[in-house]
This record gives C-alpha cells, sequence and structure tokens, in this order.
C-alpha cells in the first residue's frame, strides 16, 4: 500500500512540474509567419486560394490521405464558403471557412480542428514581386489551449511550413500545367511549321499494335486514350490540371504500315508507383522537334507529317519518332485537334 501512495505522490509531482514547466515557459498559443514566393502571376495563385475545390487538390494537408472526405458549401469561392472534412483513417477531422477576401490581395481562413471550439486564424497576403512571380505570406495564430496540452505548441510550426513546402510543390505542378496549356491554345496557328524545344517529360501510358486499315487506327486510339486518362484521373485521383496534354509516340514512317506500333501516354510530374502492369512510364529526353499544328480528320493528319520528313530531309537533318500531341480529346468519329512534332538531330 505504501508502495503505491509513493508511485501516485511522484506521478502527482511530476504532472505538477508538467504543469509548471508548460505555464510559466511555454506560450498558451502560438503567432507565427511564413513566406514563400512562386513562379506565376498574381491572378492564377489568388485563384487557387480563394477556391475551396482548387486549394484541395494541391494541399497537402488533403492530399496526402487516399481516405480523406470533403463535402463543399456554397458559394464555393471567396467568403462564405466552407468546405468539412473526415478522415476515418487517422479520424481526423474539421471544418474550414473563408472568414474574409480582399480580391487579389488578402484571405482569411478560420480552421477548426476535431472538436475544438476555437479555430486556427490563418491570413494570408498576395503581393506580385513582377507579372510573372507573386510571393505569399502566411499570418497563422494558433487557439488557446489548457496547461497540459500546451507541449503541442513546440511543433506547431514545424509542421505547418513542412506542409507549406509540400504544398508548394503540389500548386507549382499544378499551376505549370495550367499555364503551359493556356499558353499554347493561346499560341496555336495550324499548317504553320516550327521549330521548337521540348523539355523532358515522364509519361504514364500502355504500349500496342493494333491495324491500319482505314479507322480502325484511330478507334484503337480513342479507345486506348480512355483507358490511360480513366486510369490516370479514377485510379491514381489525379484531376485534369494536374498533367498535360496526351501524347502518342510513334515511328515517323509507319503511318504507311499495314500495321503500327505506338506508346500512348500521360504526362505526369513525377514517376509513382503503379500496381498494374498493363501501363509503363516512359521518360522523355529534352528535344528538337519540327512542329505543325493540326485540325481535321485523324487520316488527314499524315500530310503534316509527310512534310515535317521533307523539312528534315531538305534540311539535311536525321529524325526519330513523331509525337502527337491531343490538344482536344480524341473521340471516334471527330476531327482531332493536335500538335505533331517531329524531333530532329544532326
Amino acid at each position: 500500500m505504501r508502495f503505491f501512495k509513493i508511485i501516485a505522490i511522484i506521478v502527482v509531482l511530476l504532472v505538477g512540474a508538467y504543469a509548471a514547466s508548460m505555464y510559466y515557459f511555454v506560450d498558451e498559443s502560438k503567432s507565427f509567419k511564413v513566406e514563400k514566393e512562386v513562379d506565376f502571376p498574381l491572378e492564377k495563385v489568388y485563384n487557387q486560394f480563394n477556391n475551396l475545390q482548387h486549394f484541395t487538390r494541391w494541399n497537402n494537408f488533403f492530399t496526402s490521405s487516399k481516405t480523406i472526405t470533403i463535402d463543399y458549401y456554397t458559394p464555393y469561392e471567396g467568403q462564405g464558403s466552407a468546405i468539412s472534412y473526415n478522415d476515418p483513417k487517422s479520424e481526423d477531422g474539421g471544418e474550414m471557412f473563408i472568414r474574409y477576401e480582399n480580391p487579389n490581395k488578402t484571405l482569411r481562413y478560420q480552421l477548426f480542428e476535431d472538436e475544438d471550439e476555437n479555430p486556427t486564424l490563418i491570413d494570408v497576403k498576395f503581393t506580385p514581386v513582377s507579372a510573372e512571380k507573386t510571393k505569399i505570406t502566411w499570418f497563422v495564430h494558433t487557439p488557446k489551449l489548457s496547461v497540459l496540452t500546451r507541449a503541442q505548441n513546440f511543433w506547431t510550426e514545424d509542421k505547418f511550413t513542412e506542409n507549406i513546402d509540400k504544398s508548394m510543390v503540389n500548386l507549382k505542378n499544378v499551376l505549370g500545367n495550367k499555364v503551359s496549356k493556356d499558353n499554347l491554345m493561346a499560341s496555336i496557328k495550324y499548317d504553320s511549321l516550327m521549330v521548337e524545344k521540348e523539355e523532358a517529360r515522364m509519361l504514364l501510358g500502355i504500349s500496342v499494335s493494333t491495324s491500319n486499315k482505314q479507322d480502325a487506327l484511330y478507334r484503337n486510339i480513342v479507345m486506348n486514350y480512355n483507358k490511360v486518362y480513366n486510369f490516370v484521373t479514377m485510379d491514381l485521383g489525379k484531376k485534369d490540371d494536374e498533367f498535360g496534354y496526351p501524347i502518342l509516340i510513334t515511328d515517323a514512317d509507319n503511318f504507311k504500315d499495314k500495321e503500327v506500333s505506338y506508346y500512348f501516354g500521360i504526362p505526369l510530374s513525377k514517376k509513382i508507383g503503379v500496381n498494374d502492369n498493363n501501363f509503363s512510364f516512359r521518360s522523355i529526353n529534352p528535344t528538337q522537334n519540327y512542329v505543325m499544328y493540326y485540325k481535321g480528320t485523324y487520316v488527314g493528319r499524315v500530310k503534316s507529317i509527310q512534310q515535317l520528313i521533307q523539312k528534315a530531309k531538305t534540311d539535311e537533318m536525321r529524325y526519330g519518332d513523331i509525337y502527337q500531341t491531343f490538344i482536344e480529346q480524341p473521340v471516334e468519329d471527330k476531327d482531332v485537334n493536335m500538335k505533331i512534332s517531329l524531333s530532329v538531330y544532326k
């Protein structure tokens, strides 16, 4: 009995010492600031923060869990919009609100985590550094904590900063794809031959061999586009603004063959684990390309390919594969809108 009394006294003393140290040496709430710069215009960056449907696509807190469910509430964008979330695996849940908005300048979020009655206040300030660069500043104020739970404040700032670091990588990938697509659509000049340098890319897709008779090839391409697109969006959970335009890679001269072999893939920001053996990654090295934009029947693309090959021969350039980038989704019995690129080298 005496032994248990001694243990009880020791426990009380330890708890008391812990409580006293928390009371005198640890703040009941935490305030801190985090700054980041991204290489995108203010308007495009701001729209990813004031639209909560966009926000949850790249914010690491939401994207890092495959089991989290999110409900969105009107107006979906700007002041008054809100979400609630729940993750049965981690047992995390809460609500998030946009309480104030000064368009393209500041936003104020309120984040209620789990059963907390007091929210974390997050003010975000957006500052244009240049026409193509934006500084984002987070001002974070955590709710007051009781003496016994105050130790959380030791790692709150580090945890928040780590989440922002990972989120910025996701945001750059999302905006990079979105800006690239917007710029491409704005710069299209059909049937004009151009020279372009392509950066390295990573594709996820499938390798195919099929008949080149009549419309059989295009029907096969449409089928495999749907297969790859559904795998990327449904199985991998990627959104349209997280990846690039689908690309078909094939030998430049095989449009004359009875059977065609090609690789059809979708560009992703990085290589990830894939369990389905039907799909494989293919990396594309930086290349110099002769390029034409084409709109019409898929069969009609052959004329553009022949022009690119003839240009390479005239310039005494060797050539490799043809890359057919589908700017619009390929649909059976409809015209295609594509960028046709021939890789060339000395």
